[in-house]
């Protein structure tokens, strides 16, 4: 039998796991701190599992930007993460020539892409995206049956979208582009907007109508775009029950008719839907790139 190693490198925490499958995963959980603290700790648990089990490989889903080309001399670094401490952040070969394994690395959320395709929402299909409203923003999926890759690797959660000032003056928390999907619609925008963290926003808070209109414009752009078969949405912010069925109803309003299909017209529950693995996709996507490697 097999062992895996598989790291969910979060920007928030680390979440390193071992074993054989989902069902027998041993897993350990860490703030993530500085990069040699963190994944210091992060091969201290791989180690001890290695010399007692060898492990076959590692897979790594890692918070980005991340360098994904195999030929470049930047392969498994991290590239203009807003993390402090972590742009240009060595992991992939850090934990490649520590353990002397081959390791898999990808984007967290084509990782938790790959999860939900391997024992999740997204069993069957070979094209769709997974998308995580939390912390951050981030897509990633697959088209044609491999995961979403080209000059770099998506990066859904920046994409410009319509911003009326009149409606939400906002401008936006994102370093770099302010009011982008991720500026407006991810958690720590909630919380700036609004005065509280979005779980402490009660169910017919204006705030809801809102997020689900700017949700539903980006969804309206990847369905026009990568004509998925299926989206999937994770992260803390979709935790929030009465979030999806606006989104539903406000991405049949984006799109009005246009693209007319049995899934958006009849099924769209079951068109946008919540992960099946929940907060198990990223490390399970993680442990499905150790196979791939292996």
């Amino acid at each position: 039998m097999s062992f895996w190693g598989a790291i969910e490198a979060g920007g928030t925490k680390f979440v390193c796991a071992v074993g054989s499958g989902p069902e027998d995963l041993e897993e350990v959980r860490f703030p993530t701190t500085e990069p040699q603290e963190t994944l210091g700790r992060a091969l201290e648990f791989l180690r001890a599992h290695h010399q007692r089990r060898p492990l076959t490989a590692v897979g790594i889903g890692s918070f980005g930007p991340i360098d994904l080309d195999p030929s470049s001399p930047t392969f498994g670094f991290t590239t203009t993460t807003p993390k402090p401490g972590w742009p240009h952040a060595n992991i992939a070969s850090t934990v490649r020539d520590a353990l002397g394994v081959p390791v898999g690395f990808d984007t967290d959320v084509n990782a938790a892409a790959l999860g939900e395709h391997r024992w999740g929402a997204a069993q069957g299909l070979d094209t769709f995206i997974y998308l995580t409203i939390g912390t951050g923003i981030g897509g990633g999926g697959m088209v044609g049956g491999r995961l979403l890759h080209g000059m770099l690797h998506p990066e859904m959660g920046h994409i410009p979208i319509p911003h009326d000032l009149n409606r939400d003056p906002y401008q936006g928390f994102c370093p770099y582009h302010g009011d982008c999907l991720e500026g407006l619609a991810a958690g720590p925008a909630l919380e700036e907007r609004w005065g509280k963290p979005a779980e402490n926003l009660a169910p017919d808070h204006p705030a809801w109508e809102l997020q689900a209109h700017y949700l539903a414009l980006a969804l309206a752009g990847f369905v026009c775009t990568l004509s998925p078969q299926r989206i999937v949405m994770g992260g803390g912010v979709m935790q929030q029950s009465h979030l999806m069925p606006m989104i539903h109803q406000q991405v049949r309003q984006q799109l009005n008719g246009y693209i007319h299909t049995t899934e958006l017209m009849e099924a769209i529950e079951s068109y946008i839907v919540l992960p099946k693995l929940a907060e198990r996709a990223g490390i399970l996507g993680a442990l499905a790139l150790a196979q791939q490697a292996g």
